[in-house]
């Protein structure tokens, strides 16, 4: 099949790779010329596991290509996915729907014959109508069919969650649209990859829905996490107790300093918005933002409780900026709220990361930036593991803290054991353990 990616960024180029590597020819269109050129060149603009092998490889058979030419890509397609971003609107947080909008624009002046648009971009229940509006307005000589199909990629793992899908949802109002998309996931039939077909706005409310949810199980086991601190309880243990109800699921409950990344944080605000326009409010989902908001800036708190009640004056080593492992992304990472509670306390920060440094530069002021963990501790007198890399996961807790100028590890990710901190000599806190 032909097919047209409009946006080149996390989602658009993931997938784009990925249809190319079912035998598709793909052509993936973004504005940006530097975004085109470097990817011209071989150069990835974001990190992500093995994606610059699966695009150099897709590319060199030629079923790969990038342009910021869209009339060419389109013409001829029979599936164009729009998978531009959607980003929280300034004043009242909900989904910016003018990137989704323009690009259904220019799809429509390039079409020359019957194709399925396909809304890849995570949207508010209704865009699909929307897009079909001005696409029939446009263009009402076209026969034209529309789709909404919402991405499950998790950020270091999307090219697996691409090809070995929990589930595939696919929205479309008639059976022409929904055989072109069928078409479309053909190859992954050999997967037995189950495919959901739906109403469009039962699949957008689908994908709202799902984040939600793991944000709220993520939210749940942090306010766990606080009371288990003061009753004396370990929350890694509730998790897993609670966890291995497989009506619970273990997945999800890892206590931390509250979720992060480019979908929670602006998906769960765009629901309360929806819902709110709708006269249903989802209250949970409410609760669950505000209280995930007030945890990232509560983690700074808790590094100073840890250095005996200040840290004004005093270095502060943070391993991990990210808001997860095998990412680059910095969008809404805890990181930055810790930092900027810890440097309002007057701390002075360095940190290391092993992708994220040069996206979070632009976005952190006075940061001190390390080549390695060691370096990042030297001299500190705390260090605080933010993201739980692999690369943090068995560090020598010896040359640490023979390294540091005092012995205080807060472990917001719970990478180790306090008993192990402890014997190695470090005062230790982590999260949900007394």
């Amino acid at each position: 099949m032909r097919i047209a990616m409009i946006g080149s960024g996390y989602v658009g180029l993931v997938s784009g790779a990925c249809l190319a590597d079912f035998g598709h020819e793909v052509v993936c269109i973004d504005k940006d010329p530097e975004k085109i050129a470097a990817l011209n060149e071989g150069r990835i603009p974001i990190y992500e596991p093995g994606l610059d092998a699966l695009v150099a490889e897709n590319v060199r058979q030629k079923r790969l290509a990038f342009s910021t030419d869209l009339k060419p890509a389109v013409a001829g397609a029979q599936a164009v996915f729009i998978a531009v971003g959607t980003p929280s609107r300034r004043g009242d947080g909900f989904a910016d729907l003018s990137y989704v909008y323009a690009a259904a624009r220019e799809i429509a002046e390039a079409l020359t014959g019957y194709a399925v648009v396909v809304t890849k971009s995570t949207v508010p229940v209704g865009t699909g109508d929307e897009v079909e509006r001005i696409l029939r307005e446009a263009r009402p000589d076209l026969d034209i069919g529309v789709a909404s199909n919402p991405e499950f990629l998790r950020e270091g793992a999307a090219i697996g969650d691409f090809k070995r899908p929990d589930r595939i949802v696919i929205g479309a109002e008639d059976a022409r649209a929904a055989a072109v998309m069928q078409e479309v996931y053909r190859p992954l039939y050999l997967n037995q990859a189950p495919i959901l077909f739906t109403g469009r706005r039962t699949a957008e409310l689908t994908k709202y829905a799902a984040n939600a949810f793991l944000a709220t199980k993520i939210t749940f086991i942090n306010e766990i996490a606080d009371l288990c601190e003061q009753v004396g309880a370990n929350v890694q243990e509730v998790a897993r107790g609670i966890g291995l109800d497989n009506r619970i699921g273990s997945k999800f409950l890892h206590a931390g300093p509250g979720y992060g990344g480019s979908c929670f944080p602006k998906d769960t605000l765009a629901l309360v918005k929806t819902a709110q326009d709708y006269g249903t409010p989802v209250r949970i989902v409410e609760t669950v933002v505000a209280v995930n908001d007030q945890r990232k800036r509560a983690m700074a708190r808790k590094v100073i409780a840890a250095c005996g009640g200040s840290v004004r004056g005093k270095r502060v080593a943070l391993l991990g900026l990210t808001f997860k492992p095998n990412t680059d992304d910095m969008r809404d990472a805890p990181s930055l709220s810790i930092i900027a509670g810890l440097q309002d306390a007057g701390a002075r920060i360095v940190a290391y990361d092993p992708e994220g440094m040069e996206q979070a530069r632009p976005l952190l002021q006075g940061v001190d930036y390390a080549e390695d963990a060691y370096a990042c501790a030297e001299g500190a007198d705390a260090l605080v593991i933010v993201t739980e890399w692999n690369a943090f996961r068995a560090l020598d807790l010896a040359r640490l803290k023979a390294t540091m100028a005092a012995p205080v590890l807060v472990d917001l990710r719970n990478v180790y054991a306090s008993a192990d901190a402890e014997q190695h000599g470090f005062a230790y806190a982590g999260i949900g353990v007394a």
